[in-house]
């Protein structure tokens, strides 16, 4: 089974660029402390690294 990750969203993207917040939505977050369960490939990891101020990220 391919490794899992869990992606929370701790901080508001009410200050964040529009391009950050296509980022946020992309990775399945729409609102705070919301958590979603992604796979661990680099293209999950790429978009993670675009927002890490905004993200809590956990390996499972």
């Amino acid at each position: 089974m391919a490794k899992m990750i869990k992606v929370t969203l701790t901080k508001s993207v009410i200050g964040a660029s529009p391009k950050q917040r296509k980022v946020v939505e992309a990775l399945g977050l729409k609102k705070m402390h919301q958590s979603v369960e992604l796979v661990d490939c680099p293209q999950t990891r790429g978009a993670i690294n675009k927002v890490p101020h905004l993200l809590t990220v956990e390996e499972l």
